[in-house]
This record gives C-alpha cells, structure tokens and sequence, in this order.
C-alpha cells in the first residue's frame, strides 16, 4: 500500500512516498481503508521538525474512512462502518496526563497517511 514517510530531521522535503505492507487486524483491531484526512497546524509542526519524531513516521494526526476487516473479537465495529480518529485515543476525560498525550497519531504514532490503518 501506498503510505507517506517522514525521514528526520524532519522537512517538506523530507516526506517520500513507500510501498508498505498492510497490516491485517489482529483480536480486537479493525482495518480502515482511509478516505479522507485533515491537515492542521500539528502535522505541519512535525512534519517540518519542530515536533521530533522517530525517522520513517507516518504523518497526519486525522483520519476517517470505512471499515473493510475486523479481527477477533471485533463486536463494536462491522465490515462497512465509516469511522473517524481521535487525536488524543486514550484520553476519555478529565486533566489531561502525560502517559495517555504520547499516542498522538502522526506525531506518538504512526499516522493518517497511508491507505489502510490497523487500530
């Protein structure tokens, strides 16, 4: 599948289009073929180095798309179901703490811009 990299330090310039295998979805993963994603301030920030990140990340902290496989145990979630990303995944209320930010997609991890994302 087609997905975009960053190579540090990081830059415009710096981003490369691989051919990278599709993960299948393991118990309690779902497979989004990805339809759209957002660009906002933080991608640029990444991209661009001022927020590091490990070399070969995958950009895009948003996404949305549709569900085409569900792993084990999957019972939530349904082949055809259009979903969208949550920027911070583990943070369900209250002060936000250091320990659930680091999962930022695109910038904590891999992101939005590739075809499929396994979650």
């Amino acid at each position: 599948m087609r997905t975009i990299q960053l190579q540090k330090p990081g830059g415009l310039d710096r981003l490369q289009v691989t051919d990278t295998e599709r993960q299948a979805p393991g118990r309690g993963e779902i497979l989004v073929r990805v339809g759209a994603s957002s660009l906002n301030f933080h991608d640029y920030a990444v991209v661009t180095g001022m927020i590091p990140t490990p070399d070969g990340r995958i950009p895009m902290s948003d996404g949305a798309g549709e569900v085409v496989e569900v792993g084990e145990g999957v019972s939530e979630f349904a082949v055809g179901d259009k979903v969208v990303s949550t920027f911070f995944p583990h943070w369900m209320d209250g002060e936000p703490a250091r320990e659930v930010m680091g999962d930022v997609p695109g910038d904590g991890a891999d992101g939005f811009a590739r075809e499929y994302v396994t979650a």
